[in-house]
């Protein structure tokens, strides 16, 4: 009966880890599959391998807090922990079918917190920290962008904007018998150069994903003392299920996040990468579950935000007074690297909110990151209260 339980409760991991790699790559990779940067198949391939590399080493402290911090490891019976990680794969499978990137940690730490509550377990000071940095973290990426963008983007944009050529941006030839790489034909190095940036900051997201979500995956069978599953394995089982999300469910995430949601430049999906990445790494390394998802959506609007306020106070931009913005948001890019008119001084077409960002698309990924945890936590809680497990 062990046995078989435990290979029930590893095939739900996979479930989950699944789904994560539906959600995690349309946030990782959509800005880069967007601005047609790289394919679909090398994005999923990419956060595979970037995923493992952060589970293994970032992500073990996040499996510990979520395997035995926020309720006793010994209330994660193999029963217990199935029934964890089916409502939060079930949770996540309703917003990957309406292509929406979930917030993956928050679903998972609802169901554990369901199973805490339930049983009188919950370790109320951890589960204090944790949603205590759920608040912060929306902010802080919220504000750093909104500056950037306020403040240091069309400097940035003047001195560093990279124009998309038409086509491919590397040719494969063969030379003396060996494959070679080459600039393709029409790309500047300046765009050459940029492209790789972008590819490498998409990496780190994978990096950043994986340290932070494979413990939604694992950690409740790594936490069971009945499921004796070393947290070795358990990466491995959670990347792997991480990879094959990424190369079937990830394409409407995709589509979302780099297409749907905004209309980002290189240079903004840089910023947005840099600084959700770098948020959810620190996140990771202090032990904290965080969801990439929320923290780059709000990078992206508070970019947009700062960018397009550049010609009101912020008093005005913060209350609203100035509906219409007489920016071209995130989508203007300055010509050259003249002058660039300071903070009130930009003139230019009224664009209304729809310039900024898509407020209907926001919108919709908020309501699923308040309802994918709450339903979640809800079922979780009615279950082991009802039976006890």
């Amino acid at each position: 009966m062990v046995e078989l339980l435990l290979l029930v409760g590893l095939a739900v991991a996979v479930f989950v880890g699944f789904n994560i790699g539906g959600s995690s790559t349309g946030v990782a990779f959509g800005p880069a599959v967007g601005s047609g940067l790289v394919s679909k198949l090398t994005a999923a391939g990419l956060m595979t391998g970037f995923a493992l590399l952060g589970a293994w080493t970032v992500g073990r402290g996040v499996i510990d807090t979520m395997g035995g911090r926020i309720v006793p490891s010994g209330q994660f019976t193999l029963v217990a922990s199935v029934a964890v990680l089916f409502f939060v794969g079930l949770a996540l499978l309703i917003s990957n079918t309406f292509g929406v990137p979930a917030s993956t940690s928050m679903t998972a730490v609802g169901a554990i917190a369901g199973l805490g509550a339930a049983t009188n377990t919950l370790n109320a000071d951890v589960m204090v920290r944790i949603i205590g940095w759920w608040l912060v973290s929306p902010v802080i990426a919220f504000w750093v962008c909104a500056v950037i963008g306020r403040y240091l983007y069309p400097y940035l944009d003047a001195r560093f904007a990279i124009d998309r050529s038409d086509g491919p941006v590397v040719e494969f030839a063969v030379a003396g018998g060996f494959p070679r790489v080459r600039r393709a034909a029409g790309t500047t190095p300046r765009e050459l150069l940029g492209t790789v940036v972008v590819v490498l900051i998409a990496c780190y997201m994978a990096f950043s994903a994986g340290a932070s979500n494979a413990a939604n995956a694992v950690a409740p069978l790594v936490g069971s003392p009945e499921a004796n599953l070393s947290i070795e394995v358990g990466i491995l089982v959670a990347s792997a299920a991480i990879g094959l999300g990424a190369f079937t469910i990830a394409r409407r995430t995709l589509d979302t996040v780099g297409n749907d949601l905004t209309d980002l430049p290189l240079l903004a999906a840089l910023i947005v990468e840099v600084v959700s990445a770098s948020l959810i790494t620190f996140l990771s390394y202090i032990d904290i579950p965080a969801s990439l998802a929320v923290s780059a959506t709000m990078c992206i609007v508070g970019l947009g935000w700062g960018r397009a306020t550049r010609t009101t106070s912020v008093g005005d931009a913060v209350r609203g007074e100035r509906p219409e913005v007489s920016v071209n948001a995130l989508a203007a890019e300055n010509e050259g690297e003249g002058t660039v008119p300071g903070v009130g001084e930009e003139e230019g077409e009224d664009l209304l909110a729809d310039d900024l960002f898509n407020p209907g698309t926001t919108g919709r990924v908020i309501f699923f990151w308040i309802l994918t945890p709450s339903l979640s936590f809800a079922a979780s809680y009615a279950l082991f209260t009802l039976s006890p497990v």
